[in-house]
């Protein structure tokens, strides 16, 4: 059979102000174009569907749209919620999704039998899929009491209720003439993060060793870190990425999908199929004549200026480049000069002193802004 996995689409992103819905249409445009050409007999989707548990109505009509027309190249589709995700209201929509032929688990039910689920490709070949969306540490405990596996200890970490839980959905990955495949949203230890993730839970508390999943799976997808990456296993492990880059921390990634393909006696084959629709995002630095001798980039820009601080310095790199949506002092500018390096003590200081020596540790010469918080001081004291 032949499976596309793909993740952490991030629907309804918005970087430094800057809307990327058109860019998701196109990225999302591309992730079917792909499957169209492809074939695949499985699509799956890793979870982070959106960027927000509230997403915008427009960002909810692209995603339905996404997985119908992936639906519609005879694919069986699975989504799972993610940790961006609103997890009940992606079970809201499951009627829709089950009348679409999609199947959509946003949480983990009290059933664990609602998280296997069966299929049979146009081949002949059957396949099982044990689909685990993200789980909070505080929902893994009761995810643990619901399927009776044992006693929630208030000891166990994050990794052991993962573990049983997985335990128990791929407890019937038996079958020598089946193959045996496990999604979830997760950190696997040892998996290099993308840059763009949510820090909360990427942290180590939140990560698993891959020894969770059994040796008895032929592939688990994975969704949450932003990079595509095979991590070392008892089985094919992987994170698809992110078919877009979110944030600028990932700027070096190559976004893709990742198309599998695997039978039950022989081993997964993997590909990276590149989506390139959307825009770079780029770093650029120097000096403002610097800045305006360079080619901007066809890119989201970040610009990192080597200037001293001072008021309409932002608007003066703007003129320069248009696309540029975040613009900070060179950090190595500061580090070079010494900023930041005294501490203002408050004790005895006014708040005028105070806001000098701040601006000073920020390397701020301008003296108009110093004349302008004056000046809105006063009106505030009087």
């Amino acid at each position: 059979m032949k499976i596309l996995h793909t993740s952490d689409w991030h629907v309804g992103k918005v970087l430094k102000g800057q809307s990327r819905a058109e860019e998701h249409k196109a990225v999302l445009a591309g992730v079917i174009d792909i499957a169209r050409a492809e074939q695949p007999d499985l699509v799956i989707v890793a979870g982070d569907l959106y960027d927000t548990a509230a997403p915008t109505s427009e960002a909810t009509r692209l995603v339905t749209r996404a997985l119908t027309a992936l639906r519609r190249t005879g694919a069986d589709v699975v989504a799972i919620g993610g940790n961006h995700d609103n997890g009940p209201a992606l079970d809201a929509l499951r009627p829709w999704a089950e009348a679409a032929g999609i199947t959509l688990r946003g949480g983990v039910r009290e059933n664990p039998d609602e998280h296997v689920i069966d299929g049979t490709t146009a081949g002949g070949e059957r396949w099982r899929l044990a689909a685990l969306p993200f789980l909070s540490q505080r929902y893994a405990v009761r995810a643990l009491e619901m399927y009776e596996l044992t006693a929630a200890e208030t000891n166990q970490t994050y990794a052991d209720h993962l573990g049983r839980v997985l335990g128990r959905l791929t407890e019937g990955f038996t079958e020598p003439d089946r193959v045996h495949l496990v999604t979830a949203h997760l950190t696997v230890t040892g998996a290099s993060t993308g840059g763009g993730e949510r820090d909360a839970h990427t942290v180590l508390g939140y990560a698993v060793p891959a020894t969770v999943f059994p040796a008895t799976a032929h592939y688990v997808a994975l969704g949450h870190l932003h990079r595509a990456q095979r991590v070392i296993g008892p089985c094919p492990v992987r994170y698809s990425g992110s078919p877009l880059a979110v944030d600028f921390g990932e700027q070096e990634n190559v976004p893709s999908v990742t198309i599998v393909e695997v039978t039950a006696s022989t081993a997964a084959r993997v590909r990276e199929v590149p989506v390139t629709a959307a825009s770079a995002l780029r770093t650029v630095r120097g000096t403002l004549a610097q800045l305006a001798e360079i080619e901007a980039p066809d890119a989201w820009l970040r610009v990192y200026v080597r200037e001293q601080p001072r008021a309409g310095l932002r608007e003066e790199v703007q003129e320069l480049l248009p696309r540029a949506l975040e613009i900070r002092i060179d950090p190595e500018l500061l580090a070079a000069s010494g900023s930041g390096a005294r501490i203002a003590q408050r004790s005895g200081r006014s708040p005028r002193e105070l806001f000098a020596d701040y601006l000073d540790s920020r390397g701020h010469a301008d003296e108009g802004v110093q004349e302008l918080f004056d000046e809105l001081f006063e009106e505030v004291e009087h």
